[in-house]
């Protein structure tokens, strides 16, 4: 089930605005210099860490004249489930309302539209993804994780 309409797409595209998932046409020095240095959950992330996690993921680009301007990974297996990360809009292209149109593209996919359950975690955007269905975990009582902070850092230095 998709989301509705906050978000006009023609007013994007119009300013030379595109949302793909041609993985082609994503620019890893973007995605990776962001996450390693610019986001609050990616630092110190490596370069072949972000090269795995792509291709093991639906990626959306966000771009304008194909310069990329934002990213968002989905882990999903296209049935039962999804996990959203790595969102994010670069800094010079916020409070245009590019988020929300990348996230409304996103729910709206139609490969996406009878998962069972979404899932993503974030410290300070939790605005954004309520608009588009999100709410704090019901039961987050039954979920459990182990969570390797320190991994990344390790990657490369044996």
């Amino acid at each position: 089930m998709g989301t509705k309409v906050i978000m006009n797409d023609d007013a994007f595209l119009k300013k030379g605005f595109l949302i793909s998932t041609d993985k082609t046409l994503l620019d890893i020095n973007v995605i990776h210099y962001f996450l390693d240095k610019q986001s609050y959950w990616g630092k110190g992330i490596s370069r072949q860490t972000v090269e795995t996690s792509i291709q093991n993921s639906l990626c959306f680009g966000v771009y304008q004249q194909q310069k990329q301007v934002g990213f968002a990974r989905l882990i999903t297996d296209f049935a039962t489930f999804a996990y959203l990360c790595d969102v994010f809009i670069l800094p010079d292209y916020r409070k245009s309302g590019l988020s929300k149109w990348l996230m409304q593209t996103i729910r709206n996919q139609p490969d996406l539209q009878n998962l069972r359950r979404w899932a993503l975690a974030t410290a300070d955007a939790h605005g954004l993804y309520e608009q588009f269905g999100f709410k704090k975990l019901k039961s987050h009582d039954r979920w459990m994780e182990i969570f390797n902070p320190g991994l990344q850092q390790l990657e490369g230095t044996a």
